[in-house]
Protein backbone atom coordinates (compact mmCIF):
# COMPACT_ATOMS: atom_id res chain seq x y z
CA UNK A 1 0.00 0.00 0.00
CA UNK A 2 1.73 3.34 -0.84
CA UNK A 3 1.59 6.16 1.21
CA UNK A 4 -0.25 9.09 0.68
CA UNK A 5 2.05 12.54 1.12
CA UNK A 6 -1.04 14.57 1.93
CA UNK A 7 -2.36 12.39 4.49
CA UNK A 8 1.58 11.49 6.11
CA UNK A 9 1.97 15.52 5.85
CA UNK A 10 -1.18 16.30 7.53
CA UNK A 11 -0.58 13.70 10.28
CA UNK A 12 3.19 16.17 11.15
CA UNK A 13 0.95 18.73 10.83
CA UNK A 14 -1.54 18.04 13.67
CA UNK A 15 1.37 16.31 15.80
CA UNK A 16 0.83 18.63 18.34
CA UNK A 17 -2.76 17.71 19.29
CA UNK A 18 -1.27 13.59 20.14
CA UNK A 19 1.63 15.87 22.11
CA UNK A 20 -1.17 17.37 24.45
CA UNK A 21 -3.75 14.32 24.69
CA UNK A 22 -0.70 12.28 26.18
CA UNK A 23 0.03 15.36 28.39
CA UNK A 24 -3.33 15.47 30.21
CA UNK A 25 -3.04 11.35 30.32
CA UNK A 26 0.00 11.74 32.40
CA UNK A 27 -0.75 14.26 34.33
CA UNK A 28 -4.00 12.22 35.62
CA UNK A 29 -1.95 9.44 36.11
CA UNK A 30 -4.24 7.41 33.60
CA UNK A 31 -1.66 4.44 32.80
CA UNK A 32 -1.22 4.11 36.94
CA UNK A 33 -4.75 3.64 37.26
CA UNK A 34 -4.11 0.97 34.76
CA UNK A 35 -1.53 -0.90 36.12
CA UNK A 36 -3.31 -3.45 37.76
CA UNK A 37 -5.98 -4.08 34.52
CA UNK A 38 -8.77 -2.79 31.86
CA UNK A 39 -11.03 -0.25 33.57
CA UNK A 40 -13.88 1.56 32.17
CA UNK A 41 -14.05 5.41 31.55
CA UNK A 42 -16.16 5.77 33.73
CA UNK A 43 -14.29 4.19 36.15
CA UNK A 44 -11.22 6.00 35.11
CA UNK A 45 -13.08 9.11 35.60
CA UNK A 46 -13.91 8.58 38.94
CA UNK A 47 -10.55 7.79 40.17
CA UNK A 48 -8.74 11.19 38.27
CA UNK A 49 -11.45 13.40 38.73
CA UNK A 50 -12.68 13.84 35.09
CA UNK A 51 -15.32 14.13 33.02
CA UNK A 52 -16.55 10.90 32.05
CA UNK A 53 -17.62 11.43 28.21
CA UNK A 54 -14.44 13.81 27.66
CA UNK A 55 -11.73 11.60 29.28
CA UNK A 56 -13.32 8.66 27.18
CA UNK A 57 -12.92 11.08 23.91
CA UNK A 58 -9.66 11.62 24.85
CA UNK A 59 -8.68 7.48 25.87
CA UNK A 60 -10.19 6.53 22.13
CA UNK A 61 -7.96 9.02 20.78
CA UNK A 62 -4.38 7.68 22.39
CA UNK A 63 -5.54 4.41 22.21
CA UNK A 64 -5.82 4.96 18.30
CA UNK A 65 -2.55 5.69 18.11
CA UNK A 66 -1.27 2.87 20.78
CA UNK A 67 -1.09 4.49 23.62
CA UNK A 68 -3.68 2.44 24.87
CA UNK A 69 -5.96 -0.34 23.60
CA UNK A 70 -9.99 0.12 23.70
CA UNK A 71 -12.08 -2.78 24.74
CA UNK A 72 -15.97 -3.38 24.61
CA UNK A 73 -18.26 -1.32 26.92
CA UNK A 74 -15.51 1.69 27.04
CA UNK A 75 -12.98 -0.32 28.97
CA UNK A 76 -9.16 0.17 28.34
CA UNK A 77 -6.07 -1.20 28.83
CA UNK A 78 -2.25 -0.30 29.16
CA UNK A 79 -0.06 -0.99 25.32
CA UNK A 80 3.76 -1.30 25.48
CA UNK A 81 3.72 2.43 24.80
CA UNK A 82 1.37 2.97 27.60
CA UNK A 83 3.57 1.47 29.85
CA UNK A 84 5.80 3.85 29.47
CA UNK A 85 3.54 6.71 31.03
CA UNK A 86 3.26 4.32 34.57
CA UNK A 87 5.42 6.62 37.44
CA UNK A 88 7.33 3.39 38.83
CA UNK A 89 7.70 2.14 34.60
CA UNK A 90 11.96 1.14 34.07
CA UNK A 91 11.18 3.33 30.57
CA UNK A 92 9.27 6.43 32.36
CA UNK A 93 8.06 9.29 29.96
CA UNK A 94 5.28 10.58 31.73
CA UNK A 95 6.98 13.74 33.63
CA UNK A 96 8.66 14.55 30.24
CA UNK A 97 4.47 14.60 28.85
CA UNK A 98 3.74 16.86 31.72
CA UNK A 99 6.93 18.89 30.84
CA UNK A 100 6.59 19.08 26.52
CA UNK A 101 2.86 19.73 27.78
CA UNK A 102 3.10 22.39 29.65
CA UNK A 103 1.94 26.36 28.81
CA UNK A 104 5.41 27.63 29.51
CA UNK A 105 7.19 24.97 27.45
CA UNK A 106 4.75 24.90 24.94
CA UNK A 107 4.83 28.75 24.27
CA UNK A 108 8.35 28.88 23.59
CA UNK A 109 7.52 26.41 20.70
CA UNK A 110 5.40 28.39 19.64
CA UNK A 111 7.77 31.48 19.22
CA UNK A 112 10.00 29.28 17.26
CA UNK A 113 10.04 31.49 14.27
CA UNK A 114 11.36 34.56 15.83
CA UNK A 115 14.52 32.09 16.53
CA UNK A 116 14.46 30.89 12.97
CA UNK A 117 14.19 34.78 11.86
CA UNK A 118 16.17 36.47 14.14
CA UNK A 119 18.60 33.20 15.74
CA UNK A 120 17.78 34.31 18.95
CA UNK A 121 16.61 31.99 22.15
CA UNK A 122 12.45 31.77 21.96
CA UNK A 123 12.40 31.42 25.82
CA UNK A 124 14.37 34.62 26.61
CA UNK A 125 12.59 36.92 23.93
CA UNK A 126 9.04 35.40 24.97
CA UNK A 127 9.86 35.62 28.85
CA UNK A 128 12.20 37.97 29.79
CA UNK A 129 14.43 35.71 31.23
CA UNK A 130 16.17 32.66 30.51
CA UNK A 131 14.39 28.55 31.04
CA UNK A 132 16.84 27.91 33.98
CA UNK A 133 16.05 31.08 35.99
CA UNK A 134 12.18 30.58 34.85
CA UNK A 135 12.07 27.37 36.69
CA UNK A 136 14.14 28.66 40.10
CA UNK A 137 11.22 31.11 40.43
CA UNK A 138 8.70 28.68 39.55
CA UNK A 139 9.59 25.37 41.62
CA UNK A 140 6.48 23.59 40.69
CA UNK A 141 8.02 23.67 37.12
CA UNK A 142 11.46 23.07 37.88
CA UNK A 143 10.86 20.05 40.56
CA UNK A 144 8.83 18.70 37.32
CA UNK A 145 11.85 19.45 34.66
CA UNK A 146 14.09 17.49 37.33
CA UNK A 147 11.57 14.39 37.54
CA UNK A 148 11.78 13.93 33.92
CA UNK A 149 15.73 14.24 33.81
CA UNK A 150 15.78 11.48 36.57
CA UNK A 151 12.94 9.73 34.23
CA UNK A 152 15.34 10.00 31.39
CA UNK A 153 18.60 8.95 33.53
CA UNK A 154 17.00 6.11 34.37
CA UNK A 155 16.36 4.87 30.89
CA UNK A 156 19.63 5.48 29.63
CA UNK A 157 21.65 4.49 32.11
CA UNK A 158 21.68 0.80 31.85
CA UNK A 159 22.60 1.63 27.71
CA UNK A 160 25.09 3.74 29.31
CA UNK A 161 26.52 1.11 31.25
CA UNK A 162 26.34 -1.46 28.23
CA UNK A 163 28.08 0.46 26.16
CA UNK A 164 30.98 2.00 28.32
CA UNK A 165 33.24 0.11 31.13
CA UNK A 166 33.81 2.62 34.36
CA UNK A 167 35.07 -0.63 36.40
CA UNK A 168 38.54 0.95 35.68
CA UNK A 169 38.20 3.92 37.41
CA UNK A 170 38.13 4.54 41.57
CA UNK A 171 36.54 8.25 41.56
CA UNK A 172 33.38 9.19 39.26
CA UNK A 173 32.44 12.78 39.59
CA UNK A 174 28.75 13.49 37.95
CA UNK A 175 28.47 17.37 37.23
CA UNK A 176 25.21 18.23 36.59
CA UNK A 177 23.97 14.94 37.81
CA UNK A 178 20.62 16.04 38.53
CA UNK A 179 19.05 13.95 41.74
CA UNK A 180 21.85 11.36 41.11
CA UNK A 181 20.34 8.69 39.36
CA UNK A 182 22.55 7.60 36.37
CA UNK A 183 25.61 8.02 39.35
CA UNK A 184 23.98 5.35 41.02
CA UNK A 185 23.58 3.01 38.65
CA UNK A 186 27.26 3.66 37.77
CA UNK A 187 27.94 2.62 41.22
CA UNK A 188 25.71 -0.35 41.81
CA UNK A 189 27.17 -2.20 38.84
CA UNK A 190 30.62 -1.42 39.68
CA UNK A 191 31.06 -2.02 43.69
CA UNK A 192 34.50 -0.86 43.39
CA UNK A 193 33.77 2.90 42.46
CA UNK A 194 32.99 5.70 44.61
CA UNK A 195 31.77 8.99 43.23
CA UNK A 196 30.83 12.36 43.79
CA UNK A 197 27.26 14.22 42.41
CA UNK A 198 27.61 17.33 41.61
CA UNK A 199 24.76 20.38 40.93
CA UNK A 200 22.84 23.04 42.41
CA UNK A 201 22.16 22.80 45.95
CA UNK A 202 18.54 22.79 45.18
CA UNK A 203 18.74 19.92 43.56
CA UNK A 204 21.21 17.40 44.64
CA UNK A 205 19.36 18.43 48.14
CA UNK A 206 16.97 15.92 46.73
CA UNK A 207 19.57 13.24 45.56
CA UNK A 208 19.83 11.12 49.29
CA UNK A 209 16.78 9.01 48.56
CA UNK A 210 17.78 7.84 45.01
CA UNK A 211 21.39 7.07 46.12
CA UNK A 212 20.10 5.35 49.04
CA UNK A 213 17.33 3.30 47.00
CA UNK A 214 20.48 2.00 44.86
CA UNK A 215 22.44 1.38 48.27
CA UNK A 216 25.25 3.27 47.45
CA UNK A 217 24.54 6.67 49.66
CA UNK A 218 27.83 5.24 51.62
CA UNK A 219 30.05 5.37 48.39
CA UNK A 220 29.12 8.93 47.04
CA UNK A 221 29.83 12.27 48.08
CA UNK A 222 26.94 15.29 47.68
CA UNK A 223 28.03 18.61 46.63
CA UNK A 224 26.34 21.89 45.64
CA UNK A 225 27.70 24.47 43.31
CA UNK A 226 27.88 25.74 40.09
CA UNK A 227 29.68 23.97 37.50
CA UNK A 228 31.21 27.76 35.94
CA UNK A 229 33.30 28.37 38.74
CA UNK A 230 34.55 25.04 40.53
CA UNK A 231 33.90 21.46 40.49
CA UNK A 232 35.44 18.51 42.78
CA UNK A 233 38.74 18.15 41.55
CA UNK A 234 40.81 14.87 41.85
CA UNK A 235 38.77 12.55 40.31
CA UNK A 236 39.44 10.09 37.29
CA UNK A 237 36.36 10.42 35.51
CA UNK A 238 33.95 13.36 35.24
CA UNK A 239 30.88 12.44 33.68
CA UNK A 240 28.42 15.09 31.89
CA UNK A 241 25.05 13.64 30.88
CA UNK A 242 22.93 15.83 28.48
CA UNK A 243 24.30 19.26 30.45
CA UNK A 244 26.70 20.84 26.94
CA UNK A 245 23.69 20.42 24.62
CA UNK A 246 22.04 23.13 27.37
CA UNK A 247 25.28 25.76 25.91
CA UNK A 248 26.11 28.04 23.12
CA UNK A 249 29.68 27.14 22.54
CA UNK A 250 30.91 30.02 24.49
CA UNK A 251 29.05 29.01 27.46
CA UNK A 252 29.92 25.14 27.04
CA UNK A 253 33.67 26.16 26.56
CA UNK A 254 33.27 27.39 30.17
CA UNK A 255 32.06 24.42 31.70
CA UNK A 256 34.55 22.26 30.00
CA UNK A 257 37.43 24.85 30.97
CA UNK A 258 36.06 24.18 34.58
CA UNK A 259 36.17 20.23 34.06
CA UNK A 260 39.66 20.71 32.72
CA UNK A 261 40.94 22.71 35.71
CA UNK A 262 39.80 19.90 38.56
CA UNK A 263 41.05 16.80 35.99
CA UNK A 264 44.29 15.42 36.12
CA UNK A 265 46.50 14.65 33.88
CA UNK A 266 45.41 10.87 33.53
CA UNK A 267 42.02 11.58 33.73
CA UNK A 268 38.47 11.18 31.51
CA UNK A 269 35.96 13.05 30.25
CA UNK A 270 32.63 11.63 29.61
CA UNK A 271 30.20 13.47 27.80
CA UNK A 272 26.59 11.74 27.26
CA UNK A 273 25.03 13.57 24.29
CA UNK A 274 23.54 12.65 20.83
CA UNK A 275 25.44 13.05 17.79
CA UNK A 276 23.83 14.85 14.93
CA UNK A 277 23.62 12.36 11.91
CA UNK A 278 23.94 12.69 8.06
CA UNK A 279 21.76 14.51 6.01
CA UNK A 280 18.01 13.06 5.57
CA UNK A 281 18.35 10.72 9.18
CA UNK A 282 18.30 10.71 12.61
CA UNK A 283 15.21 13.11 12.51
CA UNK A 284 15.27 12.78 17.11
CA UNK A 285 18.43 14.21 17.35
CA UNK A 286 17.66 17.44 15.01
CA UNK A 287 14.13 17.93 16.74
CA UNK A 288 16.39 18.02 19.89
CA UNK A 289 18.38 20.88 18.36
CA UNK A 290 15.65 22.54 17.51
CA UNK A 291 14.71 22.20 21.34
CA UNK A 292 17.71 23.55 22.51
CA UNK A 293 17.42 26.73 20.31
CA UNK A 294 13.39 27.42 21.51
CA UNK A 295 14.15 26.60 25.13
CA UNK A 296 17.56 26.58 26.57
CA UNK A 297 19.57 28.44 24.11
CA UNK A 298 21.84 25.31 23.26
CA UNK A 299 22.37 23.08 20.35
CA UNK A 300 23.11 19.10 19.80
CA UNK A 301 26.37 19.05 17.61
CA UNK A 302 28.11 16.66 15.44
CA UNK A 303 30.98 14.47 15.96
CA UNK A 304 33.31 17.21 14.24
CA UNK A 305 31.67 20.10 16.82
CA UNK A 306 31.98 18.40 19.99
CA UNK A 307 35.78 17.43 18.89
CA UNK A 308 36.50 21.43 18.40
CA UNK A 309 34.75 22.70 21.19
CA UNK A 310 36.63 20.03 23.23
CA UNK A 311 39.89 20.97 21.95
CA UNK A 312 39.74 24.66 22.60
CA UNK A 313 38.90 23.76 26.02
CA UNK A 314 42.15 21.78 26.97
CA UNK A 315 40.71 18.29 25.95
CA UNK A 316 41.44 15.81 22.88
CA UNK A 317 38.44 13.37 21.86
CA UNK A 318 39.60 10.09 21.81
CA UNK A 319 36.58 7.48 21.24
CA UNK A 320 32.68 7.34 20.82
CA UNK A 321 30.48 4.75 22.26
CA UNK A 322 27.09 4.24 20.91
CA UNK A 323 24.34 4.23 23.22
CA UNK A 324 20.90 3.45 22.48
CA UNK A 325 19.82 6.85 21.45
CA UNK A 326 22.81 8.77 23.03
CA UNK A 327 26.96 7.91 22.96
CA UNK A 328 29.74 7.91 25.80
CA UNK A 329 31.85 10.64 24.02
CA UNK A 330 35.37 10.07 25.67
CA UNK A 331 37.92 12.65 25.66
CA UNK A 332 41.15 12.87 27.49
CA UNK A 333 43.45 16.15 28.94
CA UNK A 334 45.94 17.42 26.25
Amino acid sequence: MTSDPRLDLLGLINGFQITQAIRVAATLRVADHLNDGARSARELAALTRSHPDSLYRLLRALAAVGVFREGEDRTFILTPMGECLRTDSGTPLGAWAEVVGSPYFWQAWGHLLHSVRTGENAFQDLNGTDVWRFRAEHPEHGALFNRAMTQFSSASAEAVIRAYDFSPFRHVVDVGGGHGLMLAAILHAHPLVRGTLFDQPEVVGQARTVLAEHSVADRCNIVGGSFFEAIPEGADAYLMRAVIHDWKDDEAIAILKVCRRAAGESARLLLIERLIGPPNEMPGAKFSDLNMLVSPGGRERTREEFSDLLGKSGFELTRIFPASTHNVIEARPR
